[in-house]
């Protein structure tokens, strides 16, 4: 699991910027969707991963914790996937000169449809009444990626959990336009996995400075098994 480092400079800034450490601490549940973000073999499995984060296998039973428990409450739980194809290429050409022919070729092989490498890790606790959501992009809020914001609102959504790999990328992308799409955005400090400590803790300060909150499993799940109680 990573080390988590958020320095009390960052801390001292957000709680004089909002008033408060935690600024969605009393989210409710019935109007909150848990996404987990791209928990799939691709990133995972060795030998199929094209990007492999070691680290995504560690927090898997974090990821199983709050699903559960959001589940329990009476929230969403959707899994976001990415799908790469001919569509990515046409779509999004400046990640593949970005990338090279050599690394574009490993991630169309990994992340097809028809691919291992396109399932969830099989660890995860997905259930029939969870959301999946497809994505072709970084970021599944980006225009064009997906439909989640559309299939969240349907549901009355207003907040979004982020959890998932790899933190600074996807994760994080995902989160900010959340958050710049008006959704209330939490990243979960040790339910996200990086390739390094420093990298995770980077991605971590800078959503958390300006574009919403930050918590760990335990204080995620004391809210959700408080109102799974309560009703």
């Amino acid at each position: 699991m990573h080390k988590i480092v958020i320095p009390k400079s960052v801390v001292d800034r957000v709680v004089a910027h909002r008033g408060t450490e935690h600024i969605y601490r009393h989210f409710e549940p019935a109007r909150t969707a848990f996404l987990v973000i791209d928990m799939q073999n691709a990133f995972m499995m060795p030998g199929v991963a094209h990007a492999l984060c070691p680290m995504a296998v560690e927090i898997v039973p974090n990821i199983n914790r709050i699903a559960k428990a959001m589940r329990a409450a009476g929230g969403t739980v959707a899994w976001v996937i990415t799908t790469f194809g001919e569509k990515s290429l046409n779509d999004w050409p400046v990640l593949h000169e970005m990338a090279g022919p050599e690394r574009t070729a490993r991630r169309i092989a990994a992340l097809a449809e028809d691919n291992i490498g396109h399932r969830l890790w099989e660890g995860l606790e997905s259930r029939p009444g969870d959301l999946t959501v497809v994505k072709t992009k970084y970021s599944a809020f980006v225009q064009g990626s997906s439909p989640i914001a559309e299939r969240l609102r349907a549901r009355g959504i207003d907040t979004v959990i982020i959890a998932g790999t790899v933190t600074g990328v996807c994760c994080e992308s995902t989160a900010r336009d959340a958050m710049m799409l008006n959704f209330r955005t939490i990243m979960v400090t040790d339910a996200n996995a990086a390739m390094t400590d420093d990298d995770h803790n980077a991605s971590l300060v800078a959503f958390y400075l300006s574009f919403g909150d930050i918590q760990p499993t335990d204080m995620i799940l004391e809210r959700l098994n408080a109102a799974a109680k309560a009703a």
